[in-house]
């Protein structure tokens, strides 16, 4: 009998169970193994068997075949908790520092697959300003192709904020404006920042900080001018994408203070 193999998951409770599950399966596959081992060992020999076959060669083709088989069926074993296990405790380093975050499930479903950061507070920060980064282009990307060409400016375009443009190409530029600080954000913290609690680590840091900040507001910007001359089927389409970003870089502000809390 197979064993199971283990699914991908990163809830380390799953984990467990399926470990279980596939531990019961190799056991009962060396049981089943001894248990057709020793029915060969037992059965009498075939008179006819010897002619072609010297005696004894059953039993030795049944250790030479079943012993492999369960080697093979441990080191798989083997091989997938190890895959498993990495995942699964980094998954817990990332749901206890998102605890700390506004929207804990927000910020754990954003980065589970940044198992990378290890259990480094510094690099999960990095990991969701670069995710709001992300975001926020792609934001950007989907109110540009709401607006149209004709609205989105140019060289002669109209100013943001000016009385001829409009809140959806406005709010175009601030996700515009806001991957970019992310962009800095994430750049200046994988940068060389020195040692921690030092002069320079805290210069860097409040670097890093003023840029999130910055980004949130022009996420926030974008949403406030939504209110007014926009329809609100083009409304309701944008400000779901931008309260994703916003969401994610509120997240990663908390995460980034978080370093700076010494966490």
């Amino acid at each position: 009998m197979a064993p199971r193999h283990l699914g991908r998951t990163n809830d380390p409770e799953e984990f467990r169970g399926q470990r279980a599950v596939m531990c019961a399966s190799l056991y009962r596959a060396k049981d089943n193994m001894v248990a057709s081992y020793s029915r060969n060992e037992s059965q009498p020999t075939n008179p006819h068997h010897s002619v072609c076959t010297p005696r004894g060669t059953s039993s030795i083709m049944a250790r030479s075949g079943a012993l492999p088989l369960l080697a093979a069926l441990i080191l798989a074993f083997a091989a997938a908790a190890t895959v498993a296990g990495a995942p699964a405790a980094a998954t817990d380093f990332i749901r206890k520092s998102c605890r700390e975050t506004q929207f804990p499930s927000v910020c754990v479903q954003s980065l589970s697959s940044y198992g990378a950061a290890g259990n480094s507070p510094q690099e999960l920060a990095r990991a969701a300003l670069s995710v709001s980064a992300d975001r926020a282009k792609s934001a950007s990307a989907y109110v540009g192709r709401l607006v149209g060409p004709g609205l989105r400016g140019g060289s002669g375009g109209a100013k943001k904020g000016s009385s001829s443009s409009s809140p959806a190409r406005d709010c175009m530029e601030n996700m515009a404006d806001s991957v970019g600080h992310l962009r800095d954000a994430a750049k200046e913290l994988g940068g060389n920042m020195g040692r921690a609690g030092t002069a320079a680590f805290r210069w860097h840091l409040s670097n890093v900080q003023t840029w999130c900040s910055a980004a949130l507001t022009d996420e926030n910007t974008c949403l406030d001018g939504l209110s007014r001359g926009v329809d609100a089927r083009t409304r309701a389409a944008i400000r779901s994408k931008v309260v994703d970003v916003a969401q994610v870089t509120s997240n990663a502000l908390a995460l980034v203070n978080r370093v700076g809390s010494g966490h």
